[in-house]
């Protein structure tokens, strides 16, 4: 419930569109999950009713991922920004879905770590870590 879904247009667009050429194709509703256990309740939810699911992050993406072409829930994940376990020892942070670059780069202040934008090691499935 409220403020937990919305279903109001305003929400929606901003919601069914990035930073994409593609025109906007609002979901039906959005939702804001706070835990794993809600994305796994929502998702169960849509799977037995056959809704599509669409994460959204910060909405900034370039492909037109967030645009729901086919309707369905959006899952905004922006609430499910904790930072769970970091280890410095072998550059490695659990997060969750919500955590942005800038967040994490706020967290590694004063580790001499920091997260840069854009760096994708080939021999890796990831973005790379760099000392500063």
């Amino acid at each position: 419930g409220e403020p937990n879904v919305s279903t109001a247009t305003s929400v929606r667009e901003q919601h069914g569109h990035d930073e994409s050429m593609h025109a906007c194709a609002p979901p039906d509703a959005v939702v804001w999950p706070q835990s794993v256990e809600q994305v796994q309740e929502l998702a169960a939810l849509c799977y037995r009713y056959r809704v599509p699911m669409v994460p959204f992050g910060t909405g900034t993406g370039l492909e037109g991922g967030v645009n729901a072409v086919q309707g369905g829930v959006c899952f905004d994940l922006s609430r499910m920004d904790a930072i769970a376990e970091l280890s410095l020892e072998d550059f490695s942070v659990v997060v969750e879905p919500g955590v942005t670059r800038k967040a994490l780069n706020r967290h590694l202040r004063g580790t001499g770590l920091w997260f840069p934008v854009g760096t994708v090691d080939a021999r890796a499935s990831g973005s790379s870590w760099a000392r500063g």
